[in-house]
């Protein structure tokens, strides 16, 4: 067995693995489920009101989002700074989504978006990543580090946004 003579560059090794470990340690996972009701769920764009984030009365959202077409749902809503991966699952049996994260600096304010594309303008909003357009069932994920504030999730696939595939998420210190 050899022994190492600088006793300093085995302790330093041994705190380097200490605060990998610790730094895993607390990381955080989001399990985040792209849903809709079925193949016909586009079908409902020409009697849905918009139901995008600050698109709808407020005093409405909480009677018209449990009617949403597509949604999408995550596992916690609050989760600490630092870094985040968001595991995603499109859970559709017919459907491609996908999963867009920007910042939200102001719940009252809509993101930028065209109803002539039916799309949020990604760059305009600040997108800080996605997982791109998923077959029904397949998964991807997305790690970020993030800091204090308000999040959005949506999917930006056209209409999808506007028929409630969107949820917030809160950063805290």
């Amino acid at each position: 067995m050899r022994m190492l003579r600088r006793p300093g560059l085995g302790l330093a090794v041994v705190a380097g693995l200490l605060l990998a470990a610790q730094s895993a340690a607390s990381a955080t996972n989001v399990n985040v489920s792209l849903w809709d009701k079925g193949d016909t769920s586009m079908d409902m764009m020409d009697e849905a009101k918009p139901m995008g984030m600050a698109m709808m009365d407020p005093s409405a959202m909480a009677t018209m989002m449990p009617m949403a077409a597509m949604g999408i749902t995550v596992d916690q809503t609050t989760v600490p700074a630092g870094e985040v991966t968001f595991a995603v699952t499109n859970d559709s049996k017919a459907i491609i989504h996908e999963m867009v994260l920007a910042p939200v600096s102001d719940r009252s304010r809509a993101l930028p978006y065209s109803t002539d594309d039916l799309r949020v303008d990604e760059e305009a909003a600040g997108s800080l990543g996605e997982v791109s357009e998923l077959e029904p069932g397949k998964s991807g994920a997305l790690t970020v580090t993030l800091t204090p504030g308000d999040y959005l999730l949506y999917c930006n696939i056209p209409g999808h946004y506007i028929l409630g595939m969107w949820t917030l998420i809160t950063v805290t210190p």
